[in-house]
C-alpha cells in the first residue's frame, strides 16, 4: 500500500538523516518525594536533606561529564525538572543545579524552564525564588478535589493546600502553569470527576494533564486492587470520564492536543512535544534516560547505584551506553509517540526518514483500523497525516500500537 509522494530512502539515509538531529532539551530528575504515592512506580527516594545535598552535587557533576562526553550543538530551547517533587529542593539548589547548566550549554532567552511540584511543597517565597532564577513554567499536582480521594491514594497533602499553592503560584507572577488530574481512582464516582475538573478549570490554569490510573506491579496499589475490581471505577465508567473531559475541556478553551493533555493556545507544553515527536533529548538524574546518537541510555533508578555510577564515570570515564536503536524500532518509537498528537504525523517525513517500504508496512497496519474511525490518513496538498480519531481513536490506541508492535518487525 503506497500512499502520498514516492520517496526511497534507504537505511543509510536515515541514520544520515538522525546524526544531523541534536538535543535541544535537557531533562533532570528530582527523585525526592515527601512519601510515596500508592500509585507510583517512579524512581523516587525520601532521603533527607543531607542526601539532597549530595544528590544536587553529583547531579552537575553528572551535567558536565555528559556535555564532555556529548558537546551540545543547538541551544537547549526547554528545561524540565521532573521527579519526584522538584518543588522539595531550596531554592539555592534549584540555583546551583541551573549555574552548572548555563556553564554547559547554550540556553535561548525564551526557553521554556519547568519545574514539577506538589500541592503543600511551595510557598509564595519558594515560589517567588524558583522564578527569580529563570523558571517559568510550574507544573503543580492536584489529581483530586476530595479529600478522601487524596487519602486513599497516598498523597501527602490536602484540598486546601491545592488551593493555596495555586494562589501562590499566580501571586509568585507566573502566567505559565499547568494541573494535573488523575481518573478511575478506587472510589472515584462521575460526580467527584466532574466536580474536580469544573474546580480545576476555575482555578484557571493554562494547561491542564489528565491521567487514568493505571496500576502498577509492585506499587501499594498493584499489592491492593487488580485492575477492573471494585473499588476501581468500571470500565465503563473510566471511559466516561475520559469523554467527559474530552468534550467538556475544548469547550471552555482547553484544545486536547494530546491524548492525555489539553492546553489553552499558546500554552502547549513545549518539553513534553520534544518527547512525542520523538526528538532526541538530554537526561540525566537517578533513573532518567537520554535519547542521544540514537540511543535511549537509562540512568541506575536506585541511590545508591546511581552515585557509583557517576563516581565511576568521573574516575574511570566509563559513562553510561546503550545499543543502538535500528530503524524499524525507530519508526515503531515516532509511530507510538506521534500517534499521541491531535496532529499526527506527516507520511512525507516518516517516508523521508525511514523509507517507503518501512513505511508502506506500518500503513498496511494502520488501514485496518480506519474501518472502525479509530484511524484517518488525511489528505493534504503533497502530503498525507496519518492521525488517531478522537475520542475512540485514543481510547483504544493501545490496540493499534500492540499491533504496530508485534507485526512491524516481522
Amino acid at each position: 500500500m503506497k500512499l502520498g509522494a514516492s520517496c526511497h530512502a534507504s537505511i543509510n539515509h536515515h541514520f544520515a538523516t538522525l546524526s544531523q538531529i541534536f538535543p535541544k532539551s535537557l531533562y533532570l530528575h528530582i527523585p525526592f518525594c515527601k512519601r510515596r504515592c500508592f500509585y507510583c512506580d517512579f524512581a523516587i527516594t525520601t532521603g533527607g536533606e543531607n542526601l539532597k545535598q549530595q544528590y544536587v552535587d553529583v547531579l552537575c557533576q553528572e551535567i558536565v561529564l555528559t556535555v564532555a562526553e556529548i558537546p551540545p550543538v543547538e541551544t537547549l530551547q526547554t528545561i524540565f525538572f521532573g521527579g519526584g517533587t522538584p518543588s522539595l529542593l531550596s531554592v539555592p539548589q534549584v540555583e546551583q543545579i541551573l549555574e552548572a547548566i548555563a556553564k554547559s550549554f547554550k540556553i535561548a532567552s525564551n526557553a521554556e524552564i519547568s519545574l514539577e511540584a506538589n500541592a503543600g511543597t511551595v510557598s509564595l517565597e519558594s515560589l517567588q525564588g524558583y522564578r527569580s532564577l529563570g523558571i517559568n513554567r510550574i507544573s503543580l499536582g492536584a489529581q483530586a478535589f476530595q479529600q478522601e480521594l487524596l487519602d486513599v491514594c497516598g498523597r501527602g497533602h490536602s484540598v486546601a493546600d491545592i488551593y493555596e499553592a495555586v494562589d501562590a503560584i499566580k501571586n509568585a507572577g507566573f502566567e505559565n502553569f499547568s494541573l494535573d488530574l488523575i481518573s478511575g481512582l478506587p472510589h472515584q464516582s462521575m460526580a467527584d470527576w466532574d466536580f474536580s475538573l469544573k474546580e480545576a478549570i476555575a482555578l484557571q490554569p493554562t494547561h491542564l494533564s489528565i491521567y487514568d490510573l493505571t496500576i502498577e506491579e509492585g506499587t501499594a496499589f498493584g499489592k491492593r486492587y487488580q485492575a477492573g475490581d471494585s473499588p476501581l471505577p468500571t470500565e465503563f465508567h473510566t471511559v466516561e470520564m475520559y469523554r467527559v473531559a474530552h468534550d467538556l475541556l475544548p469547550s471552555v478553551g482547553y484544545a486536547h492536543y494530546e491524548i492525555s493533555n489539553y492546553a489553552q493556545s499558546g500554552y502547549q507544553a513545549k518539553h513534553n512535544l520534544t518527547y512525542w515527536h520523538n526528538q532526541p533529548f538530554y537526561g540525566v538524574g537517578m533513573g532518567a534516560t537520554s535519547y542521544i546518537n540514537r540511543q535511549r541510555i537509562d540512568r541506575p533508578r536506585k541511590m545508591r547505584e546511581y552515585l557509583e555510577a557517576i563516581a565511576l564515570w568521573q574516575s574511570s570515564g566509563i559513562g553510561f551506553t546503550a545499543p543502538i536503536i535500528d530503524a524499524a524500532e525507530e519508526l515503531m518509537d515516532t509511530l507510538m509517540q506521534g500517534l499521541r498528537l491531535a496532529e499526527g504525523l506527516s507520511l512525507r517525513a516518516l517516508q523521508e526518514t525511514y523509507g517507503q517500504d518501512l513505511c508502506d508496512r506500518a500503513l498496511q497496519i494502520l488501514d485496518r483500523y480506519r474501518g472502525q474511525d479509530w484511524v484517518k490518513f488525511g489528505e493534504q496538498p503533497e502530503d498525507i497525516r496519518i492521525m488517531l480519531i478522537p475520542p475512540d481513536g485514543w481510547l483504544f490506541s493501545n490496540i493499534v500500537i500492540a499491533d504496530l508492535y508485534e507485526n512491524l518487525h516481522v
